[in-house]
Formats: structure tokens, C-alpha cells, sequence
């Protein structure tokens, strides 16, 4: 189930804020939960944002990115990615759609408190430079044929 990954990121402030939790959402849609990591900051944020390195607000987003702990997941299911934007909702709350993460509990763009990708290449590339050749481990509930077909 591979191809259908998708990795989110609480961002420091999240994390901050208690809004752990709200990943709930992802587990109610039956989603597997293939990988998780609690990480000091962002390891490689010039890997991870190399496509905005030239834009003038890359160096906030950098310092940002290093303030604080983050939490990366990695959930697996049938169109994890499309379910999984529509979760999140868009970067800017004010266009999210009600109940989305973003619209609930975003007030800004640049400090918008989760990442997702927006597309499987781009999952694929964030979750090398996140997991080790191994990971994520290979578990599954039993349940999973339950919730799959």
C-alpha cells in the first residue's frame, strides 16, 4: 500500500499547543498509522524546502521550522492522499472548509501548524528523507483486512 502514503508533520507550534490530538481525524477515516516519529525540529529544512530556497521568506520558514519538536506520520489507506488534503484543508485557513485542521486551528499561512503533501512523488521524497530503509515497519492490525478490501 505504498503508493497510497501520505506524511503529515505537526510544526512546532502545533506541538506547542497541545494539538496532537487532533490526528485523530486519520485514524476515524481508518487509515493505518504505518510510521510515526517525534523529532527535534526539521533535520534537513533546506532539503525538505529546496523548491523555495530563492523566495524571500525561506530564511523565517527555516528558523521556524528549527524552533521546536515536530511530530511526522506516515498513514496508508485507499486515497490517503486525497482524503488526506481534504483533512488538512488548504494552507490558508480562511479558505479551509469547516472542520478541516487548517481552517480549525490555523490563523495564518506562514504559521500554518501541519504539513501534508500534495502529491505522491512528493510523499515519497519527504518520507526517505524522514524514515530508515526499513521503516515503516511492516504492521497491520487486525482489523485492516476488516476496514480494506
Amino acid at each position: 500500500m505504498a503508493s497510497l502514503s501520505h506524511l503529515h508533520c505537526l510544526k512546532p507550534d502545533s506541538m506547542q499547543h497541545g494539538l496532537v490530538c487532533k490526528i485523530k481525524c486519520f485514524k476515524q477515516k481508518r487509515f493505518h498509522l504505518a510510521d510515526v516519529k517525534f523529532l527535534w525540529a526539521l533535520r534537513t529544512p533546506k532539503q525538505h524546502y529546496i523548491h523555495w530556497k530563492d523566495r524571500p521568506f525561506f530564511p523565517r520558514l527555516a528558523k521556524y521550522r528549527n524552533s521546536g519538536s515536530i511530530l511526522a506520520m506516515v498513514w496508508e489507506g485507499p486515497n490517503a492522499m486525497k482524503t488526506g488534503r481534504v483533512i488538512l484543508g488548504e494552507t490558508n485557513p480562511v479558505d479551509s472548509k469547516p472542520r478541516a485542521i487548517c481552517g480549525n486551528f490555523c490563523i495564518q499561512v506562514g504559521w500554518c501548524i501541519i504539513h501534508g503533501n500534495g502529491s505522491v512523488k512528493g510523499a515519497e521524497k519527504e518520507i526517505k528523507l524522514r524514515c530508515k530503509p526499513k521503516e515503516p515497519a511492516d504492521y497491520r492490525s487486525c482489523a485492516f483486512n476488516w476496514a480494506y478490501e
